[in-house]
């Protein structure tokens, strides 16, 4: 009788969601805070719009970028890690055997046990087993540079795109006031939406994340206004 017991598990998600939550968190928050200190200096409708597409272009390469390089370097010390291994294994595989061997044992498997479990693994796939787990390397969350790059891009965009329907839409006079108000609801939705997908608690996440966010715009409408200051001689 066979019995099927679907799990769904949220580590699968690691490599893209941890790129496009950061993407569109910085996406609003960095236009947000853009346009606010840009409003808030008196400049023009058109100015203010002009600085949003500006900063996010710039923005949303920079992120790319980024999780591009970032993570890049992940994959290749994973490659040279598992380059090492597969060099090992030639050259001394009895040693790489008590090497899986002794991991098992402390992972609570008697010698006996351990020794047999090691052996079939190599015998099946000897580099996939000592990737998995010495290396910790399986392939749900190895580090893929284009995916992560794609991801934080598109999000930071997507996370963008909210400050600037709020800008586009506000009249004159109101842009730092509706921005504000759009960001702070977006943030509280992008949070709420992460810290579900990664079964965290749903107001906390949403919380945390719109405190940063009003962190921002404030320092950056000081800096605005500070700057936006005509001073006669």
């Amino acid at each position: 009788m066979n019995s099927r017991h679907p799990e769904r598990h949220r580590s699968g998600r690691a490599g893209w969601l941890r790129a496009a939550v950061l993407g569109a968190n910085d996406g609003i928050v960095s236009v947000a805070g853009l346009l606010v200190g840009i409003a808030a200096t008196g400049a023009s409708h058109e100015g203010v719009l002009a600085a949003g597409v500006a900063g996010t272009v710039a923005g949303a390469m920079s992120m790319a970028a980024g999780e591009y390089v970032s993570v890049q370097s992940q994959a290749d010390a994973e490659r040279a890690d598992l380059a090492l291994e597969r060099r090992e294994l030639r050259q001394a595989p009895e040693d790489e055997l008590d090497e899986l061997a002794a991991i098992y044992r402390a992972r609570g498997l008697d010698p006996a046990l351990a020794r047999r479990v090691a052996e079939q693994l190599s015998r099946h796939d000897a580099l996939a087993a000592h990737a998995r787990d010495e290396l910790g390397i399986t392939d749900t969350l190895r580090a893929r540079p284009l995916q992560a790059a794609g991801a934080s891009a598109a999000a930071f965009c997507v996370g963008a795109a909210l400050p600037m329907a709020a800008a586009l839409l506000a009249p004159a006079g109101r842009v730092e006031a509706a921005t504000i108000a759009a960001t702070l609801t977006g943030l509280l939705l992008s949070g709420s939406l992460a810290a579900w997908a990664g079964g965290a608690p749903i107001a906390r996440g949403a919380i945390r994340v719109a405190f940063w966010g009003a962190l921002a715009m404030a320092a950056a409408s000081a800096v605005g206004r500070l700057f936006g200051v005509s001073v006669g001689l």
